[in-house]
């Protein structure tokens, strides 16, 4: 205990876990097989390369996202050398750092073009009205008719994300219809999410009919592999314009992050439950999902809803956790930066002794975002980082121009990369969960994500245009 006391002592203890009883510590092994196999899945996908080709005016762009994702997922479910829950956990610890350090490279792609951005601002606020507009009232009524009863609330209330999760958990309970609900469409947009994303963004992008900045806004839809997906898809479309896509689409996905779930919350939810009482009664269908006549609508109990009857809504697979500890926060901070230096150099054909300067800004402003997250838990890392990295990279501020030039070869589609196959190689933990949901939650998880992601992006070139 003394060791351990006088390596603690110096490091944050905001970011030290308090050790539970299914904890454990990784042996050295554990890591460096984790980072090196996910690194080596990167950089295949991205040797692999993109490829596009049109269908009718539409464009499928296939991209190293697409392939990070398969092969990660391969290695998530294959059973000859199985990916057990110790090594997920690890794999979850370095997704943390990961998926900030991305946020913190789209950060400072915002703030060098904050002054562009001011006439467009409301078109930046309307895309949440589009995001309501697309799951509530688009969304609601195929997942009524379809038979889901009260599950269609939880499934369409919002595009189900960490934080919709939890807040399900404590306003429904585990055991209501909204519920699975929400754990059937986080399941798969956990999974599939940022692949569909990709592919639905090319196709709208290809078509020609709307404005590249109205998709890169209406790619704010809350989910950092989600809008990483369809910036990598505008991005190949229309290259000219990549670096206003991924700064529109991360501060749209930060106006999201503040306001979108408050608005889920206090809009979208009270919304969705009166509508889903009208389309109750047009469709003729009861709170079992069963069609029953208009006069005779029955109210079901919360533990029985068709469709998702056999989903085991504890089908995620529960992994240990590791133990975190200055060493083990030092090791996930070490290999997101040498693995985004690497991706990056691959990824763009070039290396700059400058790089590595703005890697190790986007560390240190991922570290800032993690203890901030710490100790203002109402506020997610997320939220703390992209503002930092805004702010810290305007030019507005002495040391913007210098953070601007220092990150501004780092690609974060490349760099990016480790979080998306570190998501398919956890996908073991997932899979009990996937075999449990019925088709009807399926395809209604996917109007519910290709609404959301249209109707933003039509209200925004509606607003873009005014």
């Amino acid at each position: 205990m003394r060791n351990e006391a006088k390596t603690t002592a110096n490091f944050p203890t905001a970011l030290l876990d308090a050790v539970p009883q299914s904890s454990f510590r990784a042996r050295p092994s554990v890591w460096a097989a984790l980072i090196g196999t996910s690194t080596a899945v990167c950089a295949l996908a991205i040797m692999i390369g993109t490829h596009k080709f049109h269908v009718g005016p539409a464009a499928i762009v296939l991209m190293p996202i697409l392939w990070t994702v398969l092969t990660g997922g391969f290695l998530g479910v294959q059973k000859w050398k199985p990916i057990g829950g110790r090594a997920r956990a690890v794999s979850t610890h370095l997704m943390d750092v990961s998926i900030v350090f991305f946020l913190a490279g789209l950060g400072t792609q915002i703030g060098p073009s904050l002054t562009k951005f001011t006439n467009i601002g409301p078109a930046i606020l309307l895309q949440e009205v589009g995001h309501v507009v697309g799951t509530v009232v688009l969304a609601l009524p195929v997942a009524v008719a379809l038979g889901l009863g009260r599950t269609a609330i939880g499934a369409t209330w919002s595009i189900d994300r960490e934080s919709y999760l939890a807040f399900a958990i404590q306003r429904f309970g585990v055991r209501s219809p909204e519920y699975r609900g929400v754990f059937g469409v986080w399941v798969l947009g956990s999974v599939f999410g940022a692949v569909f994303i990709s592919l639905l963004a090319g196709l709208l992008g290809g078509m020609g009919v709307l404005d590249p900045r109205a998709l890169a806004l209406g790619l704010g839809l809350g989910s950092a592999s989600m809008m990483l997906g369809g910036v990598g898809a505008l991005s190949i479309l229309f290259p000219e314009s990549a670096g206003e896509i991924m700064a529109l689409s991360a501060l749209s996905n930060l106006v999201t992050n503040i306001v979108g779930f408050y608005a889920g919350v206090f809009v979208a939810l009270p919304m969705c439950q009166k509508l889903y009482a009208m389309w109750s009664r047009v469709w003729g269908r009861d709170d079992l999902g069963r069609r029953v006549r208009r006069s005779r609508l029955a109210v079901a109990t919360p533990d029985r809803i068709p469709g998702l009857d056999s989903v085991d809504v504890t089908g995620v697979e529960q992994d240990p956790t590791v133990v975190r500890t200055p060493w083990t926060w030092l090791t996930a901070f070490a290999a997101t930066g040498a693995a985004g230096l690497l991706l990056n150099a691959l990824g763009t054909g070039s290396a700059r002794p400058l790089d590595a300067v703005g890697v190790l800004i986007l560390l240190t402003l991922t570290a800032v975002a993690l203890v901030l997250a710490k100790l203002v838990p109402a506020v997610p890392s997320s939220i703390w980082v992209l503002a930092l990295a805004t702010l810290a990279s305007a030019t507005f501020l002495p040391i913007g121009p210098f953070i601007a030039s220092a990150t501004q070869n780092i690609n974060v589609l490349f760099a990016g990369l480790p979080m998306i196959a570190l998501i398919g190689m956890s996908l073991g933990r997932d899979v009990k969960a996937l075999r449990s949901l019925s088709w009807k939650i399926v395809i209604v998880a996917l109007i519910t994500f290709t609404a959301s992601f249209v109707a933003a992006a039509g209200i925004a070139q509606v607003a873009l245009n005014f």
